[in-house]
């Protein structure tokens, strides 16, 4: 999981985004330092921390990771400012190395394949497209959750009415130097190990 920090655009405001919503239809409420941000449905957007350089040590801008340690502090300015929300957030690696176990054929589109791809803790069933995925491949997995390069969000979805979970990547999709133009999944040598982070 991702904050934000952007002090020279946005200002001195740590941006904590959980749920997408129509920016349209927000309710806000303030708890000191803290706007909570929740859609007129209910459900919770995110949270804005102001003045976050009087709360953390801020060395990073733009994309921070949130770690354990981090969100510790941040639990600890929110039980300061009289939030009680719980802050239960996975943490997991959400790029990770995957191995493509399977590749099977999909049974209402030829030019996707249904892949059964281990990414360490657990098998996910994965739809791609890309022109160069075969089994016995070492490949980038975007778990559900992940937040790619270009803004959107790894969600679980059906393609051509097949269950998906997941993304495996290419090197543009991953924004990675000198990503080559033509279509096809980043293929992976055998040094990377099946489960491990994949930093970018």
């Amino acid at each position: 999981m991702d904050v934000f920090y952007n002090p020279d655009g946005i200002g001195d405001v740590l941006l904590i985004p959980i749920n997408d919503g129509d920016r349209y239809e927000l309710t806000h409420e303030k708890f000191g330092d803290i706007t909570k941000i929740v859609s007129t449905d209910g459900k919770l957007l995110g949270y804005n921390i102001f003045q976050a350089s009087k709360h953390f040590d801020l060395k990073e801008k733009g994309k921070i990771k949130l770690t354990q340690g981090f969100l510790d502090e941040i639990k600890q300015i929110f039980e300061s400012n009289n939030l009680n929300d719980p802050l239960d957030f996975d943490l997991s690696a959400k790029f990770v190395v995957g191995y493509v176990k399977r590749k099977d054929p999909h049974e209402n589109a030829d030019k996707l394949s249904v892949c059964t791809v281990d990414v360490g803790s657990e098998t996910l069933q994965i739809v791609c497209g890309a022109p160069n995925i075969d089994a016995e491949q070492k490949v980038v997995v975007a778990k559900v959750g992940a937040t790619m390069p270009s803004g959107m969000k790894i969600k679980p979805s059906e393609l051509r009415g097949v269950p998906s979970n997941g993304m495996i990547c290419s090197q543009k999709e991953l924004g990675l130097p000198n990503a080559p133009q033509e279509k096809g999944i980043y293929v992976l040598d055998d040094s990377y190990t099946v489960g491990e982070e994949f930093v970018f």
